[in-house]
């Protein structure tokens, strides 16, 4: 993993789908020009919503870690 320092996290674990895709899209528009979101959710239908849904609305999908059922998504605004 690179070393990238998230602005906002968004701790979604144990949220059932699909609301962490539903909350993503709702704090995206939210953060100002290079910021960085870590998005941590443990759905796993998650893997297929955010980063397609963050590219769709013109935010940088920066890393996409997944260990066991935890996946760590980091999204920034350009």
């Amino acid at each position: 993993m690179k070393n990238i320092l998230p602005t906002y996290r968004l701790d979604l674990q144990g949220e059932p789908c699909p609301y962490p895709a539903i909350r993503t899209l709702e704090v995206l528009p939210e953060l100002k020009n290079g910021d960085i979101l870590e998005i941590i959710s443990d759905c796993p239908q998650s893997i297929n919503n955010i980063p397609i849904d963050a590219k769709n609305h013109g935010y940088e999908v920066l890393e996409i870690e997944q260990i066991g059922a935890t996946i760590r998504y980091f999204i920034k605004k350009p």
